[in-house]
């Protein structure tokens, strides 16, 4: 499979991503934790098919510690008794926060249990990441991103 665009040789896209890679860097730096953070970006890319985001962030997860057994039951959380309710609540975030074109959007219930288990700031971050992995997915679905050769820490 070859990409429709190749996002590294464009001036202009060097542009785009370095923005949408500051405001990872954000939510990377803030008090979210980190597993819940690649919890969040794995999801959000299996609903939106990114091939690309998933090869990276599981791989990126396994590395950081992950075990196999979560990794493998994130599609199926609600069913898996290995994910904490402060992830179960960012899992229930990301799906609705990914899926609002599906009608509703973020409901109050959804938002009021996120709320329970993280402050002010961790809410924000928890609210970017979705933007951020969302764009992401968005940006390397439409160009076609080929999957499977990421390295962990390939891209700095």
């Amino acid at each position: 499979m070859e990409a429709r665009l190749n996002m590294f040789a464009s001036p202009l896209a060097g542009k785009i991503l370095r923005h949408i890679n500051s405001a990872g860097k954000a939510v990377t730096d803030s008090t979210l934790p980190a597993a819940t953070q690649e919890l969040v970006k794995i999801r959000a890319s299996q609903i939106n098919s990114c091939g690309m985001c998933l090869d990276m962030h599981t791989k990126d997860a396994a590395k950081a510690g992950e075990t196999s057994l979560r990794l493998n039951l994130i599609a199926a959380w609600r069913e898996a008794k290995v994910f904490t309710d402060a992830e179960r609540a960012a899992l229930e975030l990301t799906e609705q926060g990914t899926r609002i074109a599906d009608g509703g959007g973020v409901t109050d219930e959804a938002w009021a249990k996120a709320a329970e288990h993280y402050d002010e700031e961790q809410l924000t971050a928890l609210v970017g990441l979705i933007a951020v992995i969302n764009t992401y997915n968005r940006l390397n679905v439409i160009t076609q991103q080929p999957a499977g050769d990421y390295e962990p820490g390939m891209f700095g």
